[in-house]
């Protein structure tokens, strides 16, 4: 059997760089967040959870992780 060299994929440059760029911002956001965690353990523990649950969740919607996706895959950045 031989491989039609029509069907060769070639990696893209673009996956190693948006993932690097994925865990970088992750880690830009565990920061931000540690750095805020004198002024959440200064917090009663009932208001400490929904405060770093929202801040968990957050994350998701402010950073662009479904364009910096799409970019990987297809490298086009734009919003739908």
């Amino acid at each position: 059997m031989t491989i039609d060299p029509r069907h060769h994929h070639q990696p893209s440059w673009r996956k190693p760089v948006g993932m690097l760029a994925i865990v970088g911002l992750i880690l830009a956001w565990a920061v931000m967040v540690g750095s805020l965690s004198g002024w959440i353990g200064s917090l009663p523990v009932w208001a400490q959870v929904p405060v770093y649950v929202v801040l968990g969740v957050v994350w998701i919607w402010l950073l662009p992780l479904k364009q910096l996706m799409r970019w990987m895959e297809t490298g086009i950045w734009q919003k739908y």
